[in-house]
């Protein structure tokens, strides 16, 4: 039995985000890279220990905001793909807005103060609320 999906114009929109969403993923990993370096944290090392490196917590807020994201990113994607099945241009809009949102949890996680995560990075959760809420509608 084959299952046959026609796909909007529309649906390119939510591509794009998904696309934008692997190149901020590539960025932060990037990100974790230098603070490898000016941390003195070195592979296979996953996260620092306090005892052994002074700039432990700095670090590891850097590894965690980028670890966060990519644990999130299945979730994203299959709610994102799906729910743009049906509405396409409001999933790529909250996948947007959920990509920025990501940005800010990062920058406010890699302060080294975890709780500045949430300050505008908290709306992520909002946005991915949203789309997944368009889904199921």
């Amino acid at each position: 039995m084959a299952v046959s999906i026609e796909l909007t114009k529309e649906y390119g929109y939510v591509v794009l985000v998904l696309v934008a969403y692997v190149f901020l993923n590539l960025w932060m990993g990037f990100q974790v890279g230098k603070a490898r370096r000016k941390y003195k944290v070195f592979y296979p090392t996953m996260y620092a220990i306090e005892s052994e490196n002074k700039d432990a917590k700095l670090f590891n807020c850097v590894q965690r905001g980028h670890q966060n994201s990519l644990e999130w990113m299945p979730v994203f994607f299959v709610i994102l793909l799906l729910g743009g099945l049906q509405h396409p241009t409001i999933a790529a809009g909250l996948g947007g807005i959920y990509i920025v949102a990501r940005f800010f949890y990062f920058k406010g996680y890699a302060t080294g103060v975890p709780d500045n995560r949430l300050k505008i990075g908290g709306l992520n959760y909002l946005a991915l609320l949203g789309v997944e809420r368009a889904r199921s509608r």
